[in-house]
């Protein structure tokens, strides 16, 4: 049977941010974004549900801004996938990002440019800041087993244990490189690197989407490529902030969906159920500490 031939797409940009409610922080997204690149730029929002008008007062405000509504709460995978697909193929070039990012000027541009450096490079993201400053470590390695139930049982009790800080690479310079994943909370997408692994899995409704996407661009022969010279400030958790309890019990059930579809088969049913056991530990420890997910979402 014959392939059908890929779609070529033109040089385009569009940012899609996926919206549930976000209140002001969409106003300082959008005037930020402004400064972030001198390219045009067409903005969709894709709308989970949201009930503060913010997205609509945006969209009728501002000629570059679409409202795309997803129909329910589809998760931030399944969102974006729908908002990318409301794109015309003029767009070659997808940021998928929270809207409570703050672009640095310059920072979308900086992004672009770095992708001509890297023409294997299937996404590409930039270095976050938390609002007081710190650095978010947002190029991971791939969460291997070993690495990944290290992290998962150990992080909050040993923060400076060995397998978290190899995961979060806080040992490797802060340069531009491969990653074996990037945050999605801000990430530029070649298209047809999107489209080669058909977009985010929508089975994570939230979390771990971003880990799966890398890996899945990675396995296609794609590069995820860090590009720190290029700054956003992460505002904070804005929507999940509103349902802690329930955000960190999605965590942990996208931890065990990634780790036990990379672990399949008979063979590895006992590898399974510690993986099981391990993050429901954790969960368990987390909500008797009332934290939220580390991840910024």
């Amino acid at each position: 049977m014959t392939q059908p031939e890929p779609k070529t797409y033109g040089d385009d940009l569009a940012v899609v941010t996926i919206t549930y409610s976000p209140g002001e922080v969409l106003d300082r997204f959008l005037d930020t974004l402004a400064k972030a690149t001198t390219r045009p730029v067409t903005v969709i929002l894709a709308d989970n549900g949201s009930t503060d008008g913010a997205p609509e007062k945006a969209a009728a405000e501002r000629d570059e801004v679409r409202l795309v509504r997803t129909g329910g709460n589809l998760g931030y995978g399944g969102a974006a996938n729908r908002g990318v697909a409301a794109l015309s193929d003029d767009v070659g070039w997808i940021v998928v990002v929270n809207p409570d990012i703050e672009w640095g000027a310059g920072s979308l541009d900086v992004l672009i440019e770095a992708a001509s450096r890297w023409p294997r490079g299937g996404s590409f993201g930039p270095l976050i800041r938390e609002p007081d400053g710190r650095v978010y470590p947002s190029a991971r390695l791939l969460p291997s087993l070993g690495r990944g139930l290290g992290h998962a049982v150990f992080a909050r009790l040993w923060p400076n244990n060995p397998w978290s800080r190899e995961y979060r690479q806080l040992d490797t310079s802060v340069t531009e490189r491969p990653a074996g994943w990037l945050s999605g909370s801000c990430l530029l997408l070649r298209r047809d690197a999107f489209d080669s692994v058909d977009g985010f899995d929508s089975s994570y409704f939230m979390y771990f989407e971003d880990v799966d996407l890398g890996d899945r661009l990675g396995r296609a022969g794609w590069l995820n490529v860090y590009v720190p010279s290029a700054e956003v400030v992460h505002l904070g958790g804005h929507a999940t902030a509103r349902a802690s309890e329930r955000m960190l019990a999605a965590h942990h059930t996208s931890a065990y969906k990634y780790m036990s579809e990379r672990n399949r088969g008979p063979w590895a049913a006992p590898l399974r159920l510690a993986i099981k056991a391990g993050l429901a530990l954790r969960l368990k420890m987390e909500l008797r500490a009332g934290r939220s997910p580390a991840a910024p979402r």
